[in-house]
């Protein structure tokens, strides 16, 4: 798939795009419009619901903490009967990010530590595990299309997506540029005055476009602090799986389910 095929230009639904179609190892290939991520659907348009109708999405994972949700609530497309993941774990407790915005200095290299050090903990969140697991779950059965979200769709998402494509034996290189590609599908420069505006209404100064720029994108390092935490804590990737309750059959049902 081309990186034109697989970024969704939706209406007011950023970063969304397809994260299957790649190869898989000795399990063949993930499937095509089966796999989606995206950032939050709070501003959705009666015609990215209608898409995500169409593309048949069955069961949406929503990695937010409640105060997120509760914020920006998402809607549904009309008549949707699927399966909505969610965790109350953690109830009405602040996003890191959020408080990174308000109390740092908002500098290129501030952005850098902290993804470092949250990329590093992430994993590890008492929710993550259980809405990874419950995500893993849903997987292996889903009638129709998967779709998890966070709210820029990039850390959190990404995380899942990349463990997503361990499972199923996806090339590193792969799983990689996936994740990196929200540099691209988050139209980071169009959006950057917008969010820059923003900031600064909110904060009562403005940060560098710089600054900006390093929040709302990613990089190979961060995504890499997170399986190094996970290697060191747990031994590897398989074995982090089987502490949230993602273990060797559960993976072989995803595996079934994805390869079919």
């Amino acid at each position: 798939m081309s990186i034109t095929d697989r970024i969704l230009p939706l209406e007011a639904i950023d970063n969304f795009r397809d994260y299957g179609d790649y190869l898989a190892g000795a399990h063949g290939r993930l499937p095509r419009r089966k796999l989606f991520r995206s950032a939050h659907h709070a501003r959705a348009t009666a015609a990215d619901l209608q898409t995500l109708a169409d593309l048949d999405v069955a069961v949406i994972v929503d990695l937010r903490r409640p105060l997120e949700r509760d914020r920006e609530p998402s809607p549904r497309p009309p008549g949707f009967a699927g399966q909505v993941i969610e965790c109350d774990l953690g109830d009405q407790a602040e996003a890191p990010h959020v408080a990174f915005l308000r109390e740092t200095d908002l500098t290129p290299e501030s952005a850098r530590r902290f993804f470092l050090d949250y990329y590093a903990n992430a994993p590890f969140e008492a929710r993550h595990g259980i809405l990874f697991r419950r995500y893993f779950e849903a997987l292996a059965q889903a009638p129709g299309a998967v779709l998890i979200h966070c709210t820029a769709g990039k850390d959190r998402t990404g995380l899942l997506a990349a463990l997503t494509h361990h499972v199923m034996g996806v090339h590193p290189d792969d799983m990689r540029a996936d994740y990196l590609l929200t540099n691209q599908a988050a139209r980071l420069e169009e959006r950057l005055p917008m969010v820059t505006e923003a900031l600064e209404a909110s904060l009562g100064r403005r940060p560098s476009e710089t600054a900006v720029r390093a929040f709302l994108g990613v990089q190979p390092e961060y995504l890499d602090a997170a399986f190094a935490a996970i290697e060191e804590r747990c031994g590897g990737i398989d074995p982090y799986l089987d502490e949230i309750g993602v273990d060797a059959a559960a993976r072989d049902r995803v595996r079934a389910r994805l390869a079919a």
